[in-house]
């Protein structure tokens, strides 16, 4: 059977787990996706999953989105981090007139990268913008083909553009990858194979059709129910996936070293009843937040009619429960970090790089603890004007 006649992307993506592992090593020290494994990704169309039909791609569900960037990031958690952004940058096709964003992905191996807004601003020009500036952070940018830019727009006279709410407007510019210029800043400790690299361009010129807004979901061109959810929501999906394979990954590493280890003086690490109760703990820990996950979206799947998009209250459920199993990922890491001893600080080993790797997806915006005092405002209705 070959790859796309597989039920579904999780398949996929669990065939491809001996052939991510091998490439680890390399991925970790080169911090390039190796050639054959770049072309395995794009043969088995997981850098498509949250692509619209319309425009060659698959448009799955989310929670099946969510359980496959799982199960590549349970065998390497850079793979799964730029499986996840290029799905996630694929989220602005459908802003985009249908033609564009078919010329942006006509080439079966588009991937787009970019980086968060900052302060640059884009120039409103006729047909269009020009734009001069720096960014950061823009993970799979060296697989690149296209990239693109987040920033406030200036018009001819000088003021800001502002939307609806009275805020200026951050718009998003795409152009071909050769238009940048390249920095190699990631010099991190952890999820270095996502190479999320500084770029940079000057006085660049991108055509007003090659250029959309994600800030406002109703401006959405396609009608399918996944792009009801926003793209903000579907991001923090992608990271949840990547951290909760990370945190089975080093669970079940444990739990094999458990089964080998005796400590000098002690009984194996397995028959030790402390050991068998917090294993059965983080078990559950990962599962029910899992679980969690998957019910939310699917709830708010069923839910969803025609071209509307989820409201606040929704946005807010997806959000906590992303939320949820990023902290319980974190902490069932460190739980099998701290609790395979010396064996998990040599380099090499299951638990090292991805220690690393975890401590690192937390410090992305994702991951930080202030989206629950977020959701707490909706949930005791307070008055919250915007929710992403």
């Amino acid at each position: 059977m070959d790859q796309l006649s597989k039920p579904d992307p999780v398949a996929r993506a669990r065939d491809l787990g001996a052939a991510i592992e091998a490439a680890a090593e390399a991925l970790e020290r080169t911090q390039r996706i190796p050639a054959p494994l770049l072309d395995a990704l794009h043969e088995t169309r997981l850098l498509r999953m949250l692509l619209p039909r319309a425009v060659g791609g698959d448009e799955v569900e989310p929670w099946v989105y969510l359980r496959a960037v799982e199960e590549v990031g349970r065998h390497d958690a850079s793979i799964g981090w730029n499986v996840f952004v290029a799905n996630s940058s694929a989220l602005i096709a459908p802003f985009l007139a249908r033609e564009v964003a078919r010329t942006i992905y006509a080439d079966p191996r588009t991937i787009i990268a970019w980086g968060p807004p900052n302060e640059h601003t884009a120039s409103a020009v006729p047909s269009g913008y020009r734009v001069s500036g720096r960014w950061n952070f823009a993970s799979g940018c060296r697989a690149a083909y296209w990239m693109g830019v987040h920033c406030q727009v200036t018009e001819p006279d000088g003021s800001p553009r502002l939307n609806p709410a009275g805020r200026p407007t951050v718009r998003t510019l795409l152009f071909p990858a050769e238009q940048a210029t390249l920095f190699d800043t990631w010099n991190v400790i952890g999820l270095r194979g996502t190479a999320s690299d500084a770029y940079s361009v000057s006085d660049l010129f991108v055509p007003e059709a090659f250029s959309a807004t994600r800030e406002d979901p109703t401006l959405r061109r396609e009608p399918g129910r996944l792009y009801a959810f926003t793209m903000q929501g579907l991001y923090a999906v992608g990271v949840a996936g990547v951290g909760l394979g990370v945190a089975r990954a080093m669970l079940e590493a444990f739990m094999d070293l458990a089964a080998r280890k005796v400590p000098r003086g002690l009984k194996r690490l397995a028959d030790n009843a402390v050991v068998q109760s917090d294993v059965a703990r983080m078990e559950a820990k990962l599962g029910s937040a899992r679980a969690y996950l998957v019910q939310t979206l699917s709830d708010i799947w069923a839910g969803v009619e025609g071209t509307e998009i989820i409201d606040i209250p929704a946005r807010a459920r997806v959000r906590l429960a992303c939320a949820n199993p990023i902290q319980a990922a974190t902490e069932v890491a460190d739980y099998a970090y701290k609790a395979a001893g010396t064996d998990a600080i040599f380099l090499g080993t299951a638990f090292e790089r991805r220690f690393r790797d975890m401590h690192t997806l937390t410090q992305q915006i994702q991951a930080r603890a202030a989206h629950f005092e977020a959701v707490g405002q909706v949930l005791l209705g307070l008055d919250v004007e915007v929710f992403y």
